[in-house]
């Protein structure tokens, strides 16, 4: 809501500056068209540095002092799009004073606005009153989701015991015997139904009548999904898969994202190929040697295919076991560079155009990696019911793994996309990874290091 208003806003403004600032008259439909195309193309080159200085991030800009100090970072990237794109299109140039007129007015318009919505969405009347029925370590998780995200329309007023727990995180109401006087005394605006055990416990009467009386009721799972975008393996069942009505993937969908990963592959071997022969060639003169790396990889419906990459580090005469310790000392001085901006995954467009995977989907494992995860990951085959992808959505949303749990939190993104796979999240995704490898904003990776054979790539880091 907040870009729609603000893009209303900007394209009032430069349309206006365009007509009073230079006094121009519209004299034909041609001119009517090129001034318009000329405005969009001033709003668009400002609402993409918005975007990528994270200004409709509220996970990351959750106060107005974040935004204001954020404003100018991102008008000057605009202001660098403007020159790229009058540079490249002469014809789409606005007169210099009125893209300086306009943006000053934008500002002045785009703080108060923010300021004003940062306020209403911490104001009491504008807050949902929340109960949480549940008191484990689900319900737990799903209140401190909500408590993450202060810039949501959500207070938590406390819990519904269900089982006894260490530390509830907020003040337990009562018992689940007692919901009706429960309600009746704290008149939330809506319950999250987080039960640790739903089975002969789940209060129908008392949610349907609450339901009846305008009380909004979500179940847990549901909430914790749309809060994280991840899914909550723990309380996903075999059924809540095979009934629910967002694991189908739509045929369109999916043919439009296989034909822009085939594109997009086609054209960047023809474009980058003088770009490819020149990291192959520094690749080996830096440590000699091959300069692909090629190793076994499990995709679609569980096939393995021979995934390629730059090689990063220097090779050793003994293959290593397949958990090891760091190696990262056989990183190259190119290979180091090569990660650092991830041209290292540039021979998989070739991947691409074989079928292999897509632009975007999760992240293909090695096979060891993948048997075992398959034993100690619940629902860890569903990732490969769709390709693997040069970048996917727990890429973006988590970043790098190096343990075992960090693993099963990328699953729980990778489960998300599989759920939600549509052509809107693919460009998304390749949206977030533009601005994560430009702007260098990855995820880091935490705690010890684990590696793997070959080309020491982590175990659970570079996949």
């Amino acid at each position: 809501m907040l870009g729609v208003i603000e893009a209303g806003l900007l394209f009032a403004v430069v349309l206006g500056g365009t007509l009073f600032w230079e006094q121009r008259i519209l004299q034909s439909a041609v001119d009517v068209a090129t001034v318009l195309s000329n405005v969009v193309a001033a709003c668009a080159c400002c609402l993409v540095g918005f975007y990528y200085n994270d200004l409709y991030n509220l996970r990351v800009v959750w106060t107005f002092r974040g935004f204001a100090a954020r404003l100018l970072s991102s008008l000057g990237l605009a202001f660098v799009l403007l020159a790229v794109l009058y540079a490249v299109v002469p014809e789409a140039v606005i007169d210099a004073g009125t893209v300086a007129l306009s943006f000053l007015v934008t500002v002045a318009l785009v703080l108060p606005v923010r300021g004003a919505a940062y306020a209403l969405t911490r104001s009491g009347p504008f807050c949902e009153r929340i109960v949480i029925l549940g008191s484990g370590p689900f319900a737990a998780g799903v209140a401190r989701e909500i408590e993450r995200q202060p810039y949501l329309r959500y207070r938590v007023v406390g819990m519904v015991e269900d089982t006894r727990t260490a530390e509830p995180p907020y003040p337990v109401l009562g018992r689940l015997e007692d919901l009706d006087g429960i309600l009746r005394r704290v008149q939330p605006d809506r319950l999250i139904v987080a039960l640790t055990e739903r089975r002969g416990r789940m209060p129908v009467q008392q949610l349907f009548e609450a339901r009846m009386d305008g009380v909004g009721v979500e179940s847990g799972e549901a909430v914790y999904e749309r809060l994280t975008g991840k899914l909550a393996i723990e309380s996903l069942t075999p059924s809540n898969v095979i009934f629910s009505p967002d694991f189908r993937k739509s045929i369109l969908d999916l043919a439009a994202g296989r034909a822009l990963s085939m594109l997009v592959a086609a054209v960047g071997l023809v474009v980058l190929a003088p770009v490819l022969a020149v990291i192959a060639l520094a690749i080996r003169l830096d440590s000699g040697g091959p300069a692909l790396y090629v190793h076994d990889r499990v995709g679609l419906r569980g096939r393995r295919f021979k995934l390629l990459k730059f090689r990063t580090m220097r090779r050793t005469g003994a293959h290593v076991a397949d958990w090891t310790r760091d190696q990262s000392d056989r990183v190259t001085h190119v290979g180091k560079w090569l990660r650092r901006f991830r041209l290292d995954e540039l021979p998989q467009f070739i991947n691409i155009l074989r079928g292999d995977m897509n632009l975007v989907g999760p992240r293909p494992h090695r096979v060891p990696k993948y048997e075992a995860f398959l034993d100690s990951i619940p629902y860890f085959s569903l990732r490969a019911i769709v390709r693997p992808g040069l970048t996917g959505w727990a890429q973006v949303r988590y970043g790098y793994a190096t343990r075992l749990d960090e693993e099963t939190e990328k699953v729980r993104y990778d489960l998300y996309y599989v759920k939600h796979v549509s052509f809107a999240l693919d460009l998304r995704i390749l949206f977030d990874t533009v601005k994560i490898v430009v702007f260098g904003r990855g995820s880091r990776a935490r705690g010890p290091r684990l590696m793997v054979a070959g080309d020491g790539v982590t175990a659970a880091t570079r996949q």
